[in-house]
């Protein structure tokens, strides 16, 4: 028998660190939604929080597709899917298009930093998302030539992801064995250790 919601989140949820938002530890990536409609009031706060996220000389290069269920951009984007992705991310409600300028609008030159700002709000966008108790699963798995004839979309924008926004469901909802053992695996992430030096393949000496 598999975890319930309950479970699985509890299971997913690191030690808590004093100082260190909840909202943080609390995110993870579900591949389960429920068919529970996400209301405009949340979508308007989840697309203010990415909206103030910084960004190199402030360009704001970020731009979102927004696909509400039983939409043409919702279809779309859900047709371009790859893999796994396609068997259950079509089950969210909304389905997010990242993407962002590659030029700047100031001087017309290539921005190295475009992808890293729309990082930046994608990052601002799933926390506020879980802070309203939604959750969100981002996927790199689309093809990228499909989407951007269907939906129309100029050459001069870069693609981020695909999000997937919504209600968790129960684990049991997804479609096949392999998926629900994903959905129930424990996280995992590198020691800081291997992540934070004071000099090249020398660890930070942190507090905590």
């Amino acid at each position: 028998m598999t975890l319930s919601l309950t479970e699985v989140n509890a299971l997913k949820r690191p030690p808590a660190v004093e100082g260190v938002l909840p909202v943080i530890h609390e995110r993870w990536s579900p591949r389960a939604f429920s068919d529970r409609e996400v209301s405009s009031a949340d979508l308007h706060r989840i697309f203010e929080a990415a909206r103030w996220a910084p960004s190199s000389n402030n360009e704001q290069p970020w731009r979102f597709l927004v696909g509400l269920r039983n939409t043409q951009t919702h279809s779309s984007i859900a047709a371009a899917l790859a893999g796994y992705n396609h068997d259950w991310a079509p089950k969210a409600p909304v389905l997010i298009l990242g993407m962002t300028r590659s030029r700047t609008v100031r001087r017309d030159a290539p921005n190295a930093y475009a992808l890293y700002d729309l990082g930046a709000a994608m990052a601002m966008l799933v926390l506020q998302a879980q802070a309203l108790g939604l959750a969100t699963h981002q996927m790199g798995g689309f093809a990228h030539a499909a989407i951007r004839q269907s939906l129309g979309i100029p050459e001069l924008w870069v693609f981020g992801s695909v999000t997937a926004l919504g209600y968790q469901a129960e684990p049991a909802a997804l479609a096949s064995e392999e998926m629900i053992a994903r959905e129930v695996a424990p996280r995992t992430r590198k020691p800081l250790s291997e992540l934070a030096f004071t000099a090249w393949e020398e660890p930070a000496t942190l507090g905590g």
